[in-house]
């Protein structure tokens, strides 16, 4: 009996979801000589499966372009599939916004810079991410602490 009450916290599978990768100027726009600017868009989801099983997905869109042309664009979502169980209420949203990225994040920085490297390109390294940080602010603008609108 003792052990249906300890809390349980377990890795069912980490796994690429989804990757997709374009290059629609090519092969033009990898003779310019020019930089390209890089766009790095985040986001963290959240999903019920089962009872007590959780799938977290983290999605990452990067995309380069030189002007206004696109260089790539790759888009991926790494998932990860969670067993909680046991848990309170008030810690769930903590362990799937934080916790859970932290595991499956590593391997969608991996797979993001190989696909790059792949097509021909230096790899994009995605940072670090503070998912703590990310956690807290997407609390507070949900319960509009953000910062306050001045109007004049």
């Amino acid at each position: 009996m003792a052990d249906q009450e300890n809390p349980v916290f377990q890795i069912q599978r980490v796994y690429l979801k989804d990757m997709s990768l374009e290059q629609p100027n090519s092969p033009a726009i990898l003779l310019e000589q020019e930089q390209p600017s890089v766009d790095i868009q985040l986001g963290v989801e959240a999903t019920p499966v089962a009872e007590g099983i959780f799938e977290v997905a983290v999605t990452a869109t990067v995309q380069t372009k030189i002007k206004d042309k696109t260089v790539f664009l790759v888009e991926a979502k790494q998932a990860g599939i969670f067993e909680i169980r046991n848990v309170p209420e008030d810690q769930m949203g903590p362990i799937m916004g934080i916790a859970c990225p932290q595991i499956v994040y590593p391997y969608l920085r991996g797979n993001v810079a190989d696909i790059i490297n792949r097509a021909g390109f230096p790899p994009v390294h995605l940072a670090e991410i503070n998912f703590q940080g990310m956690y807290e602010q997407q609390q507070a603008a949900a319960a509009g602490q953000a910062s306050p609108i001045i109007t004049q």
